[in-house]
Parts: structure tokens; C-alpha cells; sequence
């Protein structure tokens, strides 16, 4: 049986964008509250988890530290701040020590935006 299990977490950061469209308040430096969950899919091990959730807890506690209130244009390998590059950015860092990482979804709440970025499956 192959199982998904997922853990979320928040943070509140600002960025600044250029875009072609609402290009003058993108431009200023404004900030949101994102919302980021990870999956994890696999088959439970001998104690019955796909994962320890405590483990993933404490990967995404670091992830978040990055984060969370912080001016995301100066995020060392996060690139230009997009829900895009948020997902591959804490993919990259959780995908480390949890290989089996499935998918990453960050959304915006309140902007009712969203991405989903499915991670392919390791290579064995």
C-alpha cells in the first residue's frame, strides 16, 4: 500500500516582483503570509509510518527559519520570489533527508494563489 503523509507550515515574508502586470505595487516592497505543505508517499516502514513526523517537523522548522520574516529577493538560492521558486526552494532543502518527497504546494491565502510543484520519484 502506498500512503501519502503531509505536514504544513506558514510565514510571514516580504519580497518585491517585476511583472508585466501590476507592475507599480509588485515593484514596492510589500509582504503576505504563505502557507507551504509538504508530502511524503511511501509504504509504512516496521513501525507502521512512512515517515516519522517529528523528523519532517524539524526539517521544516529549518526551512521556515529561512523564511519567515525575511525579504525573500535576499533568500541565498531562492532565485527571483515566486510561488514557483518558493516550492522548488523548499523541495530542494526537504528533498535532502526525505527522498521520497512527493510534493510541495505553496499558497497564499488571502490572494487566493497557489502552486503545486510534484516532484518526481527518486532514481533507485
Amino acid at each position: 500500500m502506498k500512503f501519502e503523509v503531509s505536514q504544513r507550515f506558514f510565514f510571514d515574508a516580504a519580497h518585491t516582483l517585476k511583472r508585466e502586470i501590476d507592475s507599480g505595487s509588485s515593484a514596492r516592497i510589500h509582504g503576505h503570509t504563505y502557507h507551504a505543505e509538504v508530502t511524503v508517499a511511501g509504504s509504512p516502514d516496521a513501525s507502521g509510518m512512512v515517515v516519522d513526523l517529528g523528523f519532517l517537523r524539524r526539517d521544516l522548522e529549518a526551512v521556515r527559519a529561512t523564511l519567515d520574516h525575511q525579504l525573500l529577493d535576499e533568500v541565498q538560492n531562492l532565485g527571483a520570489p515566486t510561488l514557483e521558486n518558493l516550492c522548488s526552494y523548499i523541495a530542494a532543502r526537504i528533498r535532502l533527508d526525505f527522498p521520497s518527497l512527493s510534493s510541495v504546494r505553496v499558497w497564499r491565502e488571502s490572494m487566493g494563489d497557489a502552486c503545486l510543484l510534484t516532484v518526481a520519484p527518486p532514481v533507485e
